[in-house]
């Protein structure tokens, strides 16, 4: 009888990820929130969003759920964000 082991790791690849500017303050910005479509993750978005406008001065917020918690956000939710917000969160539930 022949044991056969496997290994399924691999060593970690480096990578430079590069970060987008954060802003001074928050004020007068709009806010976009990514909601994973995970359980409760849109209260916990708008919570967010109320304190991000009521403590920090954020102008508004558009929020946008995504198909599944799996899938990165769709092409249609990444460009209108980009034209219409200045920060995005992205936001998880369970």
């Amino acid at each position: 009888m022949t044991i056969r082991i496997f290994d399924p790791t691999v060593e970690a690849k480096a990578r430079h990820i590069a970060y987008a500017p954060r802003p001074k303050s928050l004020a007068g910005l709009r806010i976009g929130l990514v909601d994973n479509s995970k359980f409760n993750s849109d209260q916990l978005l708008l919570r967010i969003a109320g304190l991000l406008e009521r403590d920090y001065g954020a102008k508004a917020h558009v929020v946008r759920r995504k198909r599944s918690a799996g899938v990165p956000a769709s092409q249609e939710i990444v460009d209108e964000f980009k034209a219409g917000c200045d920060v995005v969160v992205a936001g998880i539930g369970d």
